[in-house]
């Protein structure tokens, strides 16, 4: 079983800071010894979870089972799915669900829209909660000691020259967030492209998820976002709010 602890280890380092991994940067970003990280890397790869190139190993298409295993049994995704379509098809622009996992926002449904080039996350992509529209409204919804806790140890990476970095400007909009139900982020994760969320709430009011929009700055403004998509984005998340 400690085998299997240092595995998974291995496994939950992808996606969170890397999408390819050398022995030395998992073993740094686990804590293991150089030689566990490495055994642990060529076992997921007899296994075809990873392929490796000499250098870096990166996960395959069999690594996503792993979080399939959730999203289809959690009640959450399957509900959502189709007001996620419905409000796709009103704004013509991908909608995700995420939920909060210990400081990370998981991405757990999605419906894309058609586009040649898409935008924003896929299904199972974990992005730190500091950094995205959907991460500020799951952290607005922690009381102010967790999220004093969190923000404690938030050490943001920036991602592109717009990413926010001053923990106390983060806390700024995490706590506008909690008043207003919404976030924005206008190309903090990827340049030329801005995105919006607003919380899904249960029947007694508590956050369970986020409901976000992203697309590509050359269509829409910030403005046109709050003034155009936000009614239809809470009246989808109210509708799967609802539900639970």
């Amino acid at each position: 079983m400690a085998g299997l602890a240092k595995g998974l280890a291995v496994i939950e380092t992808f996606g969170r800071a890397y999408t390819q991994l050398t022995v030395s940067e998992a073993a740094q970003a686990t804590g293991l010894t150089r030689a566990t990280a490495r055994r642990c890397l060529l076992t997921l790869t007899e296994l075809g979870y990873l392929t490796h190139d000499g250098k870096y190993f990166r996960p395959t298409p069999r690594m996503g089972r792993l979080g399939s295993s959730y999203t289809r049994t959690d009640p959450l995704p399957r509900l959502a799915q189709p007001h996620l379509a419905s409000a796709c098809q009103a704004l013509g622009e991908s909608i995700s669900l995420a939920e909060l996992d210990d400081g990370v926002a998981v991405f757990v449904a999605r419906a894309e829209a058609e586009r040649i080039v898409s935008a924003g996350v896929r299904v199972g992509a974990r992005l730190p909660a500091y950094s995205s529209a959907t991460g500020r409204v799951l952290l607005a919804a922690l009381p102010d000691e967790e999220l004093d806790v969190y923000l404690a140890g938030c050490r943001p990476e920036p991602r592109t020259e717009k990413s926010l970095t001053d923990v106390e400007e983060i806390r700024r909009r995490i706590v506008r967030a909690r008043t207003e139900e919404v976030a924005f982020t206008d190309e903090e994760l990827e340049l030329g492209m801005r995105s919006m969320a607003t919380p899904v709430k249960d029947a007694q009011g508590a956050t369970r998820a986020a409901l976000s929009v992203s697309a590509f700055t050359a269509r829409i403004s910030l403005e046109d976002m709050r003034e155009q998509f936000l009614p239809v984005l809470k009246e989808h998340a109210e509708r799967v709010g609802r539900m639970l």
